[in-house]
């Protein structure tokens, strides 16, 4: 006990660091008031570890360097959405949750140990480059990134406008690295969009949930609804490459498509961590066609729309298995002024599935043509080799996932729509939407195919 005496000092440092209890979505922290004898044992190995390392490291280090690495670390090993963020950091996610941030548009995890792209942000310097899914970033300038966390890769790309980069890119299928250098702009993502198509049909594209994201849509909603007397005829409504965002906004946007009942609810270890979110009843409710739109690259936020439509049988769901994102993360504020993102809860869809490492099975798979060069334009093209979030180092299982890939209660998808071969395009650039075309059909055809769904699921209810 006399080297733990010897460093009490650090000690208390780390307490402070690792016990810290902070209330959700709350600006103050709860200190722990009690630690076990056994917490108190392991904090003397870690205090031995940091003397040690302070007294024969090849540089001089800090305690702060240190007990930040240390909680960068202790929040990376857990699953690959909690985080650390530094002040710095902790500033930007705020100010990128509004829509506005400087940097490369590029939502990025580790694989393997490898630094790779989940999906650029549409209208971005990255998604301009032809930056595409599943791109390996070797290199961010002449720094290779192996070993490079997640949040020193953030800062890395992150600069002010006008400032250049140049990411080293390995993508399968192109022999040879490949540099694809980029000047920064300062993002501000227009995170809805929304036209007229042909056959007076709407359109509706949603490219992250970020604050009024929900006002946006019902914008748009409201626009369709003035020029068809009322009555939208027909919507898709296209979450590919979405990769989510917040959950609210994820409700009331969810909550725009429906006529009350339950849109997701949220399960963790506190009660306050236990939520349920529901639809509103609406007076002039009306129940058009809709048609959803996912990939691989749609996830977290984008699965809880479209799992609560899905389960509620408001769209048929079409395009490609979603990413499996089924998890909640809650910012923690600390003291000086820097944040835990820490994973507070499971989310279910109004049916009781956990789409956790599994992801949205489509009502109808329709996969888009594979493309090997850069710079296509539309959303959802990549190869079969989609990373998805049981891809992902100490991702949570999920507790209902079968041999067969899906979760009890999963819509099984269309078998006839598989047949759709994905060519190799010479061109970059696809002829069709495939994915969009499809969607058009089926609204074309809704009663048809309402028809046939209800048909195949009284087939799988015997």
């Amino acid at each position: 006990m006399a080297t733990l005496k010897k460093h009490r000092w650090l000690i208390s440092i780390a307490i402070g660091a690792i016990f810290c209890i902070v209330a959700v979505q709350e600006l103050t922290v709860r200190r722990a008031q009690a630690v076990s004898d056994s917490s108190y044992e392991e904090l003397e190995t870690f205090a031995n570890v940091l003397a040690i390392v302070q007294k024969n490291y090849v540089e001089p280090v800090t305690t702060k360097q240190l007990i930040n690495g240390a909680i960068t670390g202790m929040l990376a090993s857990l699953d690959p959405h909690s985080a650390y963020l530094t002040p710095e950091l902790y500033k930007d996610l705020q100010i990128e949750t509004r829509g506005s941030f400087g940097g490369l548009g590029i939502e990025i995890t580790i694989k393997n140990g490898v630094l790779t792209v989940v999906s650029p942000i549409e209208d971005t310097p990255a998604y301009k480059a032809g930056i595409k899914p599943n791109d390996q970033i070797i290199k961010i300038n002449s720094n290779y990134t192996k070993d490079m966390t997640l949040t020193d890769a953030v800062k890395a790309m992150r600069g002010p406008k006008g400032s250049k980069i140049t990411l080293t890119i390995h993508r399968e299928g192109v022999p040879e690295l490949f540099a694809v250098p980029m000047i920064r702009d300062v993002i501000k993502i227009k995170s809805v969009k929304a036209k007229e198509l042909p056959g007076g049909y709407d359109y509706i594209r949603v490219s992250t949930f970020q604050e009024h994201t929900d006002d946006d849509v019902e914008a748009a909603l409201q626009k369709f609804n003035k020029e068809n007397n009322g009555k939208i005829k027909g919507l898709v409504l296209d979450l590919r490459d979405d990769p989510g965002g917040l959950l609210n906004q994820a409700v009331h946007v969810a909550d725009d498509f429906l006529d009350g009942g339950m849109i997701v609810y949220t399960e963790g270890r506190l009660e306050s961590q236990k939520q349920k979110y529901l639809s509103h009843k609406k007076s002039d409710f009306y129940d058009y066609p809709m048609v959803v739109l996912v990939n691989g690259g749609s996830a977290s936020a984008s699965e809880i729309v479209a799992g609560a439509l899905q389960d509620h049988r408001r769209a048929a769901i079409v395009g490609t298995q979603t990413f499996g994102k089924g998890s909640v993360q809650t910012i923690l504020p600390l003291d000086d002024k820097s944040a835990l993102r820490l994973t507070t809860a499971r989310y279910f869809t109004p049916n009781g599935r956990s789409i956790q490492a599994v992801g949205i099975t489509p009502d109808v798979v329709v996969e888009q043509p594979k493309l090997i060069q850069a710079s296509a334009e539309v959303p959802g093209d990549q190869d079969d080799e989609t990373i998805r979030e049981s891809d992902l180092p100490h991702h949570f299982t999920n507790r209902q996932f079968n041999p067969n890939g899906t979760s009890p209660a999963a819509p099984q998808p269309k078998s006839g729509d598989k047949n759709q071969e994905a060519a190799v395009l010479p061109h970059p650039k696809p002829a069709k939407d495939v994915q969009l075309d499809k969607a058009i059909y089926l609204l074309k055809h809704w009663k048809t195919f309402q028809e046939q769904l209800a048909k195949s699921e009284n087939l799988a209810s015997r």
